[in-house]
């Protein structure tokens, strides 16, 4: 078999564009710390308002012994529960979400907080809001006709003025 020596050139460039840009993504990786979850917790969609952590009284904003924040929420059709959240700038906070039905995202824009929240899966981020204000929290992810519809609200406050947990999870529940 005769292979065209323009052909074969073209067969090891292309090649060699591949090893490129295969090592690339490793360097970046390494160097970066970008790695894939390691942490896959599993729940019971169906029996989640049942559960220990992401029962109906349990949902919304806990602090941990460190001092940090943990935020428990729930996702459904079309909403995320607790609809409102109020946190202190500058601690940083561990989003902790599960899925009722079907597979859903939560983004906030203009933050690095952007999670796909898969049924039967706890999804986990951890981020910190340097600055106070009103962040809307989406759902990216198309979830069904009222998709649109479905989104919460993360309120961001100065350190000082945030009354605790105590207070934030009385927001929380309101509708």
């Amino acid at each position: 078999m005769h292979i065209n020596p323009l052909e074969r050139k073209w067969v090891y460039v292309s090649l060699g564009m591949v090893g490129l840009f295969v090592a690339s993504i490793v360097l970046t990786a390494i160097t970066e710390g970008v790695h894939p979850p390691s942490n896959v917790e599993t729940v019971d969609s169906a029996s989640l308002h049942l559960g220990d952590e992401f029962a109906e009284d349990k949902l919304g904003v806990r602090q941990q012994p460190d001092g940090s924040l943990r935020v428990t929420l729930v996702a459904a059709r079309y909403g995320f529960y607790p609809n409102h959240i109020e946190i202190p700038a500058d601690t940083p906070v561990t989003f902790r979400m599960a899925s009722v039905d079907v597979l859903h995202a939560a983004h906030i824009p203009m933050t690095n907080m952007s999670t796909m929240v898969v049924p039967g899966y706890v999804s986990q981020i951890t981020t910190t809001f340097p600055k106070p204000g009103d962040y809307p929290m989406l759902c990216n992810e198309y979830c069904g006709l009222g998709h649109d519809h479905m989104w919460s609200k993360v309120t961001v406050v100065a350190k000082e003025e945030w009354h605790g947990v105590a207070a934030a999870e009385q927001q929380g529940s309101k509708p």
